[in-house]
């Protein structure tokens, strides 16, 4: 038994890092002032292929307070970098560009050279100064006019059985010979990051074999190990900090070539160097959501069953990275068909290295499965909703195993009743207000409930007050408030007593903040580290008290800082007074934990649900959202309140994906047009209605010990099928390349 007062698992408790940022008191990456600092400003090219004939710094070097200018043509060689083209052994897969290796430009906006200065506005202004002078190739950018050209990927020729080889389930164009069949293209449009935060690192080498590094990045642990490859230094040498981020949604979990950048130049000019991108390298330098084609065939019987569906996808990558994500992981297990077939393939054009944005994949694919099954529902004059319940699975089909948990149905039938689907005409523009088309869709979201390996320590400290502390960082979901519940119940300690250290890797190990797996990995490590916590104090307990010998934790009540005999609450003692019995300044333990091997025999994944109301202008194609209801399946709920966070900003960004997002590029150049926020639109508040939260909050125990599955990436995933659905329901309009634009709907 471990305790008596109320449960603090699910609470809406206040973040509890929200003080230190509204007040200005956390610290980002680019806010760590170390003596005598120098500013770094990348100087990007202006072509999009070729190599550099010559770089020209002698009125950079001459400008005031410049310490250096450093390309590939004076910069010191990375020892970790063999003398080929490419990385041995590369931070993430595929060949990640080397910052300064050679004088080759594989797109544009790449960087090909730092100036380091004395302050940040001489550093900029010399950067304007470096003339660079090229040999210019013909580059190819433009993914419709090369479509023809999509390869396998590397990893699927290096193994045949990768999740990303094609696949056939029963006959993979079965759908061809359906009593009602459809064949539907879907394009999504390049999408970058953009979040709040601009991508930044503060570089400080202490000794020759020594270095830390104040970066923003969503895991301490891999870029201290990727920098520790990279110099060919002790990964112990080398420090990453990262305690707080402004936002990330992926673009973090690759070390970029900006990184290495300021990393040479800090040894190099021998002292710390700071380089922040500007908005506009954030479009260039550190990934996007790839442009992908996607063509869908779905049929159907008369009756409304699934008889096939075959998913194909042509993503986008760079020249030299092959970048892959899981486009049609949803279609092979979302639905009952008899027939599924999925083929994937990569594009490589002279740009630079996508990576992975929020739904990595999955929400790319959930727009045309989604879109697709209202496609089809509308052929049949079925009801989206019922269609989808008519053709639920109650196993994975493609795994062939149970579910963990699935509360799917439940999430769609507390969307349908919330939005007020009963209103929703089956018939196109059946419903007005005003001057102004109404229209109601839906879309389904799914993600892998994934678990991995982390550990953390616990120190209880004199004062009763406990530390906790993990490398994991936090790109804003609210990790440290969920790790303080997640210790308050298990350990039997108020939040208010609790600290939660994280983003330095000096703590102990933590993956990647990503893929919805942070609460389920870091939290299961809390609670393996409060019970051994927890059995430490009890090992202790019999010094003070001789009743509490023999005695299992089973047998103990831990409350309020507090053990006590669960059959006889009154017999009880204190943390502290342990402590003090033993002469001990502070109870330090560590402890680590790793997925069940048990959990294997399940299909663990987490579901949601995204319903959408919609307004449609007909004369001047205006789309406004007016109200979106939103359901998730994602087991134990920690925090209520952090959560309906993560899916107010999973719909926020749904809505930018579906109306708004959209990098153009001018393929005479291989440039984006689409550089800042003036021309790249984000949803505004004026573009958000009231969204209205909801979870099903029933625990699964298969995937942690705490009945959690992931959040984050269900948020987003189907947000976007769900409006373009709607304004089909409005105007009878349907449109299958994003963003939904006015223009397109006149």
């Amino acid at each position: 038994m471990n305790r008596f007062f109320d449960k603090v698992i699910g609470d809406p408790m206040n973040r509890v890092d929200g003080k230190l940022k509204v007040t200005g008191a956390a610290r980002y990456s680019a806010e760590y002032q170390l003596p005598n600092i120098s500013y770094g400003v990348i100087v990007s090219s202006t072509i999009a292929k070729g190599r550099i004939r010559s770089v020209d710094a002698k009125a950079a070097l001459r400008s005031p307070g410049v310490i250096a200018v450093i390309s590939h043509e004076n910069a010191i060689r990375v020892p970790g970098w063999a003398d080929n083209e490419h990385p041995t052994e590369p931070p993430t897969g595929g060949r990640p560009l080397r910052a300064f290796h050679n004088n080759r430009v594989y797109s544009n906006g790449q960087p090909i050279a730092i100036v380091v200065a004395d302050t940040y506005e001489r550093a900029r202004h010399a950067a304007m100064l470096v003339k660079i002078e090229y040999d210019t190739d013909k580059h190819e950018t433009n993914f419709e006019a090369n479509k023809g050209k999509a390869v396998v990927p590397a990893v699927v020729k290096k193994n045949p059985k990768s999740g990303l080889a094609d696949y056939e389930r029963g006959q993979a164009e079965g759908y061809k010979t359906a009593a009602v069949k459809l064949e539907l293209e879907y394009v999504h449009p390049t999408e970058v990051h953009n979040p709040m935060e601009l991508q930044a690192i503060t570089a400080h080498w202490e000794a020759d074999d020594k270095l830390i590094v104040y970066d923003k990045v969503q895991g301490t642990k891999p870029t201290q190990q990727a920098f520790a490859n990279e110099w060919k230094i002790p990964v112990q040498n080398v420090k990453v900090i990262s305690e707080f981020v402004g936002g990330a949604f992926g673009n973090g979990l690759h070390n970029w070539p900006h990184e290495t950048a300021a990393i040479i130049a800090a040894k190099m000019v021998k002292r710390p160097v700071k380089l922040m991108l500007t908005r506009e390298q954030m479009f260039f330098m550190v990934g996007y959501r790839p442009y992908t084609w996607q063509k869908i065939g779905i049929g159907a019987d008369k009756d409304g069953k699934l008889t096939g569906i075959y998913h194909e996808a042509i993503g986008q990558t760079s020249s030299y990275e092959e970048f892959t994500e899981s486009t049609l992981q949803q279609t092979r297990m979302m639905y009952t068909s008899p027939n599924i077939g999925t083929k994937y393939r990569l594009l490589p054009l002279d740009v630079s290295t996508p990576i992975w944005m929020r739904g990595p994949g999955e929400a790319t694919g959930a727009f045309a499965l989604e879109s697709a099954m209202d496609e089809i529902a509308f052929a049949l004059n079925i009801d989206p909703v019922q269609f989808r319940l008519m053709n639920h699975t109650d196993t994975d089909p493609d795994k062939n195993l149970p579910w963990s948990t699935k509360y799917l149905k439940e999430c769609i039938q507390v969307g349908a009743e919330k939005i007020g689907w009963s209103k929703r005409s089956l018939k196109p523009a059946g419903v007005r207000s005003g001057e102004w088309l109404v229209g109601y869709g839906m879309g389904v979201g799914t993600f892998g409930a994934h678990r991995g390996a982390a550990a953390v320590r616990a120190k209880l400290l004199a004062n009763g007050t406990v530390v906790f502390q993990s490398a994991v960082t936090d790109i804003g979901p609210g990790t440290g408030t969920a790790m303080v519940q997640i210790a308050s119940e298990h350990l039997g300690v108020s939040p208010d007593k609790i600290t939660f250290q994280l983003g330095n890797s000096d703590f102990p190990q933590a993956p990647n903040q990503g893929g919805s797996a942070t609460v389920a990995t870091v939290g299961s490590a809390v609670v393996a580290t409060c019970k051994a916590m927890k059995e430490k104090l009890l090992g202790m307990a019999p010094a003070a008290d001789k009743r509490f010998a023999g005695l299992k934790v089973e047998d103990v009540t831990f409350d309020k800082g507090y053990l006590s005999l669960s059959r006889s609450p009154s017999v009880k003692v204190a943390f502290t007074d342990l402590l003090k019995k033993q002469n001990l300044s502070e109870l330090d333990v560590l402890q680590d934990s790793k997925p069940n091997q048990e959990a294997n025999k399940y299909s663990k994944y987490s579901f949601s649900v995204h319903f959408a109301e919609v307004h449609v202008h007909p004369a001047t194609g205006q789309v406004r959202v007016k109200k979106v209801v939103t359901c998730a399946d994602a087991g134990t709920i920690v925090n209520k309140k952090t959560a309906a966070n993560q899916m107010i900003g999973g719909v926020t960004g749904g809505i930018g994906m579906a109306l708004q997002e959209e990098a153009v590029m001018d393929h005479r150049f291989g440039r984006y047009v689409t550089k800042d926020f003036g021309d790249y639109h984000v949803p505004v508040h004026a573009d958000v209605p009231p969204i209205e939260v909801y979870f099903v909050n029933k625990p699964d125990y298969i995937v942690d010990p705490m009945g959690t599955k992931g959040l984050g990436e269900i948020a987003i995933i189907g947000v976007a099928p769900a409006i373009t659905n709607a304004i089909f329901n409005a105007t009878g309009k349907r449109i299958r390349e994003l963003p939904v634009t006015p223009d397109k709907l006149i």
